[in-house]
């Protein structure tokens, strides 16, 4: 198929992009690089930079290219962030959105596959997180997903716009080219790495007094693989639907941070701070929905070869792509 990847110069975008030319589509990447980096756009896709919150940029580069598919990971996603700029992130996340599908209707593209969150559930009623769970986001960030998946079933219904939004849970690990480089990174493993190559003096541990084994947040880590296919999967449904994506297991920030320093051979140095406000204990995913749906199956279900993954890319990249 040729497919545009929106904010394919991301990290998640730019491995879904390696992943789906890896498997003989032809890809147009589309991206303002704001948050992306030129370095992280495979060679044999091609780049359209562009603004989504520009409907002519989108629609001029839908209009040239003609994809049969759309693949939608250009959004804000920092949660602090959104709890001081709510602005920014309904105007990225839902405007955006909205020039996108409009410039989809206008062009003749009806299938889209959307990378959405499980921060539109909020603190859960029960574990694991399924589809049927109420959805009560307690930030602007969560909120703007939610609006946009709601957006969507309308689509769906007035404009025959099938599409398939993926939630989901700690997106982590690399492949041999690609991996993750954010401007201001919030994820506790490339955090963790950073102190083993010795470019930060520690790492922070906020709350030590959780209802868990080791009073630490217990997170659901998901390769980066594993969730590339899971968007290879959802192109082939004819389907409209929205699916919960982790692995079903739980691993700690202090089980994150051992796994780092049994991996990297390196002890890492540890500050404990207080909780922060909404950090729930557990967040798990289930995932039977896709699993039986879509036939996905993750290959990577233990912490250690997604740390592994992620490591060996900072040991070739130490200073990300460099931008």
């Amino acid at each position: 198929m040729k497919i545009l990847v929106t904010g394919g110069a991301g990290y998640i975008g730019s491995i879904c992009v390696e992943q789906l030319l890896n498997a003989d589509h032809e890809v147009i990447v589309f991206d303002n690089l704001t948050e992306g980096h030129r370095k992280a756009v495979d060679p044999r896709a091609e780049l359209i930079t562009g603004d989504l919150q520009q409907r002519c940029d989108i629609e001029d580069a839908l209009e040239k290219t003609r994809p049969e598919a759309v693949m939608h990971f250009a959004a804000n996603a920092l949660v602090g962030e959104s709890m001081e700029n709510p602005s920014k992130y309904f105007r990225n996340n839902v405007y955006g959105g909205l020039n996108l599908l409009d410039a989809m209707v206008a062009t003749g593209c009806r299938k889209f596959v959307f990378s959405s969150t499980c921060a539109t559930f909020g603190p859960p009623d029960r574990l694991p997180i399924d589809e049927t769970l109420p959805q009560r986001p307690i930030n602007p960030y969560g909120e703007s997903k939610l609006m946009f998946e709601r957006v969507l079933r309308w689509y769906d219904e007035i404009h025959s716009l099938r599409f398939v939004a993926l939630r989901y849970f700690n997106a982590a690990g690399a492949t041999e080219r690609f991996g993750e480089d954010h401007r201001i990174e919030t994820h506790l493993i490339p955090n963790v790495l950073k102190v083993a190559l010795g470019q930060k003096d520690h790492v922070e541990i906020y709350g030590t007094d959780y209802e868990t084994p080791d009073g630490t947040c217990i997170r659901d880590y998901i390769h980066i693989l594993d969730l590339a296919q899971a968007h290879m999967l959802a192109l082939g449904t004819t389907e409209s639907g929205f699916f919960n994506l982790g692995t079903g297991g739980g691993t700690s920030v202090r089980e994150v941070i051992a796994a780092c320093e049994r991996v990297t051979g390196r002890s890492i140095k540890v500050i404990e701070k207080a909780r922060r406000p909404g950090d729930p204990a557990r967040l798990i995913a289930g995932s039977a929905k896709i699993k039986s749906e879509l036939g996905w199956s993750p290959r990577f279900e233990a912490i250690e070869p997604i740390v592994e993954s992620a490591w060996q890319w900072h040991v070739r990249n130490p200073l990300g792509y460099g931008d």
